[in-house]
C-alpha cells in the first residue's frame, strides 16, 4: 500500500480506480504502473496517489486532483492514454472509474 498523500484543505477532486488484474505481464505492467504515477506527479493540479491491490488481483488506487480542468488535462496526456490502451489489452480484465469531489476530511493517527 502507498501512504497516504498530504493534501490540502478540501474541496478537492479524487479519481477511483478500481480494476481487476489478469495474470500477463506483471513485470511490464509494474514498469508501466510506476512510469505513470512518476508522469502523474508532474501535472498541473496534482495533489497526491494512493493504491492497493490484494492477491487476487482487484485493486483500488486514488489520485488526488486540485480540480476538474487538472483531472481532463491529465486523461488527455498522450502517454497516459497509450497506458490505458495497453491496460485494457493486456492488463485488466475489468475496471471502474469514479470522479469524486472532496468536501471533507478527517483521519485517525
Amino acid at each position: 500500500m502507498t501512504r497516504q498523500p498530504d493534501l490540502t484543505e478540501p474541496p478537492y477532486y479524487a479519481v477511483i480506480f478500481s480494476s481487476l488484474r489478469n495474470d500477463q505481464d506483471d513485470d511490464a505492467y509494474q514498469v508501466m504502473a510506476a512510469q505513470m504515477q512518476a508522469l502523474a506527479s508532474t501535472q498541473q493540479g496534482y495533489l497526491g496517489f494512493e493504491s492497493v491491490r490484494d492477491a487476487a488481483g482487484k485493486g483500488i488506487s486514488i489520485s488526488y486532483w486540485k480540480d476538474l480542468e487538472s483531472i481532463r488535462l491529465w486523461k488527455q496526456q498522450l502517454q497516459h492514454q497509450q497506458a490505458q490502451q495497453f491496460g485494457r489489452e493486456k492488463w485488466y480484465q475489468n475496471y471502474r472509474v469514479h470522479v469524486a469531489r472532496v468536501e471533507r476530511t478527517y483521519e485517525f493517527e
